[in-house]
């Protein structure tokens, strides 16, 4: 058996990480190009390609393409690889790159499909108070999140009213990683099971921007003072787009971000914040 893996994020890194930790490493593993961040702009390597790096292993390629070109769809062929898997790759995989797959692609989604498919499942189950949410194996196609479900989990410690998107992020990639373990020798041999999916029910994300993590200082005001409404819809912000893209208001002029927050008795209290140019505090409350 023998496949490549496509992901780059941590999301990508757990799933990868449970695949090598049961005997199932991949012939290679394709990623974004390292980026600059922080600051001082270093650049630094994906979490996935972090992961083959620091478990030493020798045999996996690691290949790191800008664009999917015919150069990379040429080094791809030479991997003689039998099925591709993508989690979170952050490139959208065109269909004659998938087609390079000769037994097919599975796809790692952290939603129930075909609810939450697209860019920020993680986020929007968060935002919008989905009662249940898990992880769906899928055969991919040319469209988005849309092949044929394989294999489909809820996850039961989840609970709307307090996930945090890092947390809940781990906990749906650890049980992407376990159902991938279970599903790759079954789709090798050919005895994995396909369901369409149900095309009429399907909810799209999208990638959430610095201006969708907003909160108007007077929807703020209104939230403290017991507008339970607004309470619960910015709860829901601040627990699904921190870390990134952060949510944040203006206050006493300075752009602050809000980074903690509890309800109590329909009110919002903010528990942690970072005023610009200060480091961050705890709030009592």
């Amino acid at each position: 058996m023998r496949y490549i893996f496509f992901g780059t994020p941590e999301f990508a890194a757990i799933v990868l990480r449970r695949l090598i930790q049961a005997g199932l490493p991949p012939v290679a593993v394709i990623v974004n190009p390292d980026r600059p961040t922080g600051r001082k702009h270093v650049m630094t390597a994906p979490p996935v390609k972090e992961l083959v790096q620091n478990l030493g292993i020798k045999d996996i390629a690691i290949l790191q393409p800008e664009i999917l070109d015919e150069t990379f769809k040429k080094e791809l062929q030479a991997q003689k690889a039998d099925f591709f898997v993508v989690a979170a790759y952050a490139k959208i995989i065109p269909a004659d790159v998938l087609s390079l797959a000769p037994q097919g692609t599975i796809g790692v989604h952290p939603s129930l499909l075909p609810e939450l498919r697209g860019a920020s499942p993680i986020q929007g189950a968060i935002l919008t108070g989905a009662p249940q949410t898990g992880v769906t194996l899928y055969r991919m196609d040319e469209r988005m999140d849309h092949g044929p479900i394989l294999v489909q989990e809820r996850l039961d410690n989840y609970d709307p009213k307090t996930a945090h998107y890092p947390e809940l992020l781990r906990s749906l990639a650890a049980l992407g990683g376990d159902m991938a373990v279970r599903l790759l020798p079954e789709f090798f041999a050919g005895r994995a099971t396909e369901t369409a999916q149900d095309h009429a029910r399907a909810t799209i994300t999208k990638k959430y921007k610095t201006d969708d993590a907003f909160i108007a200082p007077e929807d703020l005001s209104l939230a403290e003072s017991g507008d339970a409404k607004l309470a619960e819809f910015i709860d829901r912000k601040i627990r699904a787009l921190n870390p990134e893209p952060g949510v944040w208001t203006n206050k006493n002029g300075k752009r602050t971000k809000l980074l903690e927050a509890k309800r109590k008795e329909g009110a919002l209290h903010i528990t942690r914040l970072q005023v610009e140019g200060k480091k961050p505090q705890d709030l009592v409350g």
